[in-house]
């Protein structure tokens, strides 16, 4: 059988990973092809624990105050979640032929830990912890200017999260379009997440096309 393709979302909060990871998997069953969508933080073991830190449910004791974890600690959350996601849901519905859409995946432990640390050597020991698991055959990064990812945010009025706040998600947004720079063995696209909804998904799809073109896709 034909492994499925593996397909990553990245982006501040606000740009509209979660939608498009939702309009890909309907062009993909549209097409006749099985298609699966997960997202980091996983729900596994691992990943429950970081949603709960993210909301401020779960919480540490340092030194007799409460704190949130700091993110070297974070950072190897991460990175255990995600090969517990690749080993227990990514790769199996790969080897199956499923294509499998990941909303976040390595590229956002960088953006957000690096930031979190200002540590200028940060990135390089990220990329390290995750260094064994599987680059994607294609990531998709929605890019959005800051000010408005703030704007959808408030709109959505769900509640801040640990790294909602507005000067964070500005830095975040040069992090991002940085790794971007860097990772030039990826085969990362960048696309205009200001535009209409529907214009994205149409960009989107046309690199899914062009890599099934290049025989990359089930």
């Amino acid at each position: 059988m034909i492994e499925g393709n593996f397909i990553v979302l990245e982006g501040i909060d606000g740009s509209g990973t979660t939608t498009q990871a939702a309009a890909l998997k309907r062009r993909f069953l549209d097409q006749g092809l099985p298609a699966h969508v997960t997202a980091e933080p996983s729900r596994g073991p691992v990943g429950s624990i970081i949603r709960q830190i993210l909301t401020g449910r779960l919480v540490f004791h340092h030194h007799q105050r409460v704190t949130a974890p700091s993110w070297r600690i974070m950072a190897l959350l991460f990175a255990a979640d995600r090969q517990d996601h690749l080993e227990a849901e990514i790769s199996p519905n790969l080897r199956d032929g499923v294509n499998v859409i990941c909303d976040r995946y390595v590229f956002s432990s960088i953006a957000y830990q690096s930031v979190s640390s200002e540590d200028p050597d940060a990135v390089d020991w990220i990329r390290t912890l995750n260094r064994y698991v599987r680059t994607p055959d294609l990531i998709l990064y929605l890019r959005l200017p800051p000010e408005e990812a703030i704007r959808r945010c408030r709109e959505r009025d769900q509640g801040l999260e640990l790294f909602d706040e507005p000067e964070f998600q500005k830095k975040l947004a040069v992090a991002y379009d940085t790794i971007h720079n860097l990772q030039r063995d990826t085969n990362v696209v960048t696309i205009d997440a200001a535009a209409p909804i529907d214009a994205v998904t149409d960009a989107c799809w046309s690199h899914v096309v062009s890599l099934r073109s290049d025989g990359g896709v089930a």
